[in-house]
């Protein structure tokens, strides 16, 4: 699910997931696009899809923003949002109900992808920090399961500050406070998060863009793969 770019502090053990409740998912909405740098991270990501990809999954796909953004100039791409907030999947259904080339799936990332078929690209906004960490991991290998040789992983993501004054300083630059934190994010640093990457198999792994908590971090399946 897409989510507010806010944390909950390293010492809480049992993040409270609110993305059921309808309330938290429409105050996201109402705060989405006044997130600072925002497009800019949207920018780089839809400049590392090739406009060729034939089949793209989308994860949490929310209110499907990112994916009508990828649709612009991939029309006739066939398209998989995925999300398990009522309130975001019927957002997307609004957006996208007439259009024969989206599915919409409801699922919830904290159990394993299902059987969706294979893709040219799988994208996600703002909605894997909300995992614990190893779920984090089984996710990206699930991700190069399914993609196919060449394939292309992008995830702009919420991740987390080397310090807890720099990540104070993040929520005073998006207009939060340490109340407005969302408990159900589990944040993990950029440099953790490409070494796995690496490590489960992709290619040309980096943080292509980045404003303080804010991260696109992308890899590509080899061709042999």
């Amino acid at each position: 699910m897409s989510t507010a770019l806010s944390t909950v502090s390293p010492m809480t053990s049992l993040p409270l997931n609110q993305w059921t409740s309808a309330s938290h998912a429409l105050d996201y909405l109402a705060r989405a696009d006044a997130i600072p740098h925002r497009t800019e991270g949207e920018a780089v990501l839809l400049s590392c899809v090739p406009l060729t990809a034939r089949r793209i999954l989308d994860l949490g796909t929310g209110d499907g923003r990112l994916l009508g953004l990828l649709k612009l100039d991939r029309p006739t791409a066939e398209s998989v949002a995925l999300d398990f907030s009522p309130t975001m999947l019927a957002a997307v259904g609004d957006r996208f109900g007439q259009d024969p080339s989206v599915a919409i799936v409801s699922h919830d990332l904290a159990e394993p992808l299902p059987d969706l078929g294979r893709f040219d690209a799988v994208v996600s906004s703002f909605a894997i920090h909300h995992l614990d960490h190893s779920r984090k991991k089984a996710l990206y290998q699930e991700i190069f399961q399914i993609l196919e040789p060449g394939g292309c992983f992008c995830n702009l993501e919420h991740v987390a500050s080397p310090t807890e004054r720099l990540h104070h300083q993040f929520l005073a630059a998006i207009g939060y406070t340490p109340e407005q934190e969302d408990p159900s994010n589990q944040l993990l640093d950029v440099e953790t998060q490409l070494g796995w990457l690496r490590a489960i198999g992709f290619e040309e792994v980096d943080c292509h863009w980045k404003w303080l908590e804010m991260a696109l971090l992308a890899g590509v399946k080899p061709l042999g793969s």
